[in-house]
C-alpha cells in the first residue's frame, strides 16, 4: 500500500510548485518530475503516448512557465526573479500592470499615452527609489482605490527584495568573506537613500521590539543534555581500540569518543580514512595497505584519461574545456593563507588540481561544481598523498554530492529540514522568520553547502568535520549545528528586526566568531531534546546518507532521473 500512495496524483497549488523538470530518455517514456517550493519532488509522472509539450502549455496558460537558463529542460513555474512587469501579470492583480511601471518623475506632457499606460519598464521600480514612492504616496493621497492599494502594498513589498539583495546571494557562496562585505557594504550604500525615507520622526519615541523568549532557554538545555568536550584522541588511546592486527574492535565507542574530542591531528589520515569509509572499520594493517596499492593503481588509470587529451582534441571537448577552466580558476584562490598552499608554484596547488580534475572524470555527470575545492582543501591538508586524497574525496562527495546537483534538489530537502527543526525547537524563531519571509532559510545555504568551512577557522574545520563523519547521534548533526547558531542569536536577530539583507550579511559575518565547542555541545542538546520528533522533521534520503556498512566501494552512478 506505501508504494501505491507514493504514486497517487494530489492537487498541487500552482503556488507550492518550484519547477517542472522534462525528461526525454533515448529508449522508454517521456516524464515529467515536478518539484515543490519546499525541495521535495514528486515521483516520475510518465507519458506512455506523448503529450508532454502539450503538458506544458497547457500549464503555461495559468502560470509563468520560463525555462531555466542553466538546464533547457527545466521550467521555472512563476520565478520573481524575472521582470516586475511578468510577475505583476501573472498574479492578475486588477490594474498591476498600469501600476507596476509608474516612472521616477511625474511624467511630461510630451510623453506618448502608452508610456502612462504601462509601457515603460524602469528598473528603478525594484529598486523602490525615494522618488518613486513619494509619487505614490501623493497618488494614494489623491484617490482611494482598493485595487490600487493592493498593487502598491505588491511594489513596495518587492522593494524589499533589492536588486543587491540578489546579486550579493548570488555571489556570496564563491566569494571570500572579505569580498562578500564588500558587496553588502557597496549595497548598504546604495540603499541609503531608501532607507532615509524611512527613519522615525524626532517626535515619534523609537520603543525597543519585545523579543519573544525562548522556548528551550539554550543555555540551560545545553547544560542539562549536552556533555563537556574532551580532548582530542591520542596514539595512545588510539590503539586501545585497535587488536594486534589493526582492526577497530569496538566501532561505536570509536565514533563515540571522536564525537566528543575530535583527533589529534597527526592521527587524523589514519582515522579520517575509515570514518569517511575509504577504509573499514574491520581491515586489518595488510589490508588497508593492500587497498592503497590497488587504489593508487586506479588513480593513475583515471588520471591519465584526462592527461592522454592533446589540444587539438581538447579544442574539440567543449564540457573538458569548461571544467578544467573553472578549477584551475578555483583552485589558485583555495586557502591561499594557509601555508601548505601558499606561496608561487607550489606543488601542493597542483596536487589539489589533479584531484579535482581526475574527480570531474571519475564522476562525469557530476563533474565539477565551485566550492568542491572547499571541501578536497582540508582532505588533502590531512593526507598529504595525491591518491589517497582523491578517494577520499570520493568518499566524502558519496556523502554530500547531491548538494552540488544542478537542480540542487538536495540542498533543498536540507534546507527543508532545518526549517522543520526550527519549528520545532523554537517555534517563535520560525514564526519572525516567516513574518521576514525568510521561511526558505536561504540564510544557511553555504553553511550546509560546504559544511562550515568558511566559517570556521582551518583546524575548527577539520575538528568539526570528523565530529559530523562519526554519524554517532545524526546523520544531520549539521543541521542541529544550524539550529543552534540560529538560537544562539535569536535575541539579536529578532529585537534588531533584520530582514532578508541584514539577516544574510550578519549570518555572513559570523564567519571566524563561531565557538565551535559551544555550538557543538548546543547541537548535541538540541538533538537529544528532539529525539525521535527531530528525526521525523527530516525526509528520509536527505543527504549526507550514511556510509556503506561493507567498507568502500563507492561505484553508484548519478542518474539523470534523480532530482
Amino acid at each position: 500500500m506505501q508504494d501505491m500512495n507514493l504514486y497517487t496524483i494530489r492537487a498541487v497549488p500552482f503556488a507550492d510548485v518550484r519547477s517542472i523538470r522534462r525528461h526525454t530518455p533515448a529508449f522508454g517514456w517521456q516524464y515529467i518530475i515536478v518539484v515543490l517550493s519546499s525541495g521535495l519532488a514528486f515521483p516520475p509522472l510518465y507519458f506512455y503516448n506523448g503529450g508532454v509539450r502539450e503538458f506544458l502549455a497547457t500549464v503555461k496558460q495559468h502560470v509563468v512557465l520560463l525555462r531555466s537558463a542553466e538546464h533547457a529542460n527545466v521550467f521555472l513555474v512563476n520565478d520573481f526573479q524575472n521582470p516586475l512587469q511578468r510577475t505583476l501579470s501573472s498574479l492578475e492583480l486588477p490594474r498591476a500592470v498600469s501600476l507596476s511601471i509608474v516612472p521616477s518623475t511625474p511624467v511630461s506632457g510630451g510623453e506618448s499615452a502608452s508610456q502612462e499606460n504601462g509601457e515603460r519598464t524602469d528598473v528603478d521600480v525594484l529598486d523602490g527609489s525615494p522618488s518613486i514612492r513619494q509619487f505614490y504616496r501623493r497618488e494614494r493621497q489623491k484617490v482611494h482605490d482598493p485595487a490600487r492599494d493592493i498593487s502598491m502594498q505588491l511594489l513596495e513589498k518587492f522593494s524589499l527584495v533589492t536588486k543587491f539583495a540578489r546579486e550579493a546571494t548570488s555571489q556570496l557562496f564563491w566569494e571570500t568573506p572579505s569580498n562578500a562585505f564588500s558587496l553588502f557594504e557597496r549595497g548598504s550604500s546604495n540603499l541609503s537613500a531608501t532607507d532615509s525615507s524611512q527613519k522615525p520622526r524626532d517626535d515619534v519615541l523609537e520603543l525597543p521590539v519585545p523579543v519573544p523568549p525562548d522556548p528551550l532557554e539554550l543555555d540551560k538545555l545545553s547544560l542539562a543534555w549536552g556533555k563537556p568536550r574532551q580532548p582530542p584522541l591520542g596514539l595512545e588511546e588510539w590503539a586501545t581500540f585497535l587488536d594486534s592486527e589493526g582492526r577497530v574492535v569496538d566501532s561505536k565507542a570509536l565514533r563515540k569518543r571522536i564525537f566528543y574530542g575530535g583527533v589529534e591531528h597527526k592521527l587524523r589520515k589514519e582515522v579520517w580514512e575509515i570514518l569517511l569509509g575509504y577504509q573499514s572499520y574491520e581491515s586489518t594493517y595488510a589490508e588497508k595497505e593492500y587497498q592503497r596499492s590497488n587504489r593508487k593503481t586506479e588513480y593513475e588509470i583515471i588520471k591519465n584519461q584526462w592527461q592522454s587529451i592533446s589540444p587539438e582534441q581538447e579544442k574539440r571537448f567543449t564540457k573538458f574545456r569548461e571544467r578544467k577552466g573553472l578549477i584551475e580558476k578555483d583552485v589558485v584562490r583555495t586557502d591561499r593563507s594557509i601555508s601548505f598552499y601558499g606561496g608561487d608554484g607550489n606543488a601542493n596547488l597542483s596536487f589539489l588540481h589533479n584531484v579535482l580534475l581526475t574527480y570531474s572524470f571519475y564522476n562525469f555527470d557530476l563533474g565539477y561544481c565551485q566550492g568542491m575545492s572547499d571541501l578536497l582543501s582540508p582532505i588533502l591538508f590531512v593526507m598529504e598523498d595525491e591518491s589517497e586524497s582523491f578517494w577520499c574525496f570520493v568518499a566524502l562527495m558519496e556523502r554530500l554530492g547531491p548538494n552540488f546537483n544542478r537542480d540542487q534538489n538536495g540542498m533543498h530537502s536540507q534546507l527543508f529540514a532545518l526549517s522543520k527543526l526550527v519549528e520545532l525547537l523554537d517555534a517563535p524563531l520560525h514564526n519572525y522568520f516567516k513574518q521576514k519571509d525568510c521561511l526558505n532559510y536561504f540564510i544557511c545555504f553555504r553553511w550546509i553547502l560546504l559544511q562550515f568551512k568558511r566559517e570556521l577557522e582551518y583546524d575548527q574545520t577539520m575538528r568539526l568535520w570528523e565530529v559530523l563523519w562519526t554519524h554517532h547521534l545524526s546523520e544531520h548533526l549539521h543541521l542541529y549545528v544550524c539550529v543552534a547558531l540560529l538560537k544562539r542569536y535569536r535575541g539579536k536577530i529578532i529585537g534588531e528586526q533584520m530582514e532578508f539583507d541584514t539577516l544574510l550579511k550578519f549570518i555572513n559575518e559570523l564567519s571566524g566568531h563561531i565557538d565551535i565547542d559551544v555550538t557543538l555541545r548546543d547541537a548535541e542538546a538540541l538533538c537529544l531534546c528532539a529525539g525521535e520528533n527531530g528525526s521525523a522533521c527530516i525526509p528520509p534520503g536527505t543527504p549526507p546518507s550514511l556510509p556503506r556498512e561493507d567498507g568502500f566501494l563507492f561505484n553508484s552512478e548519478l542518474d539523470d532521473t534523480v532530482l
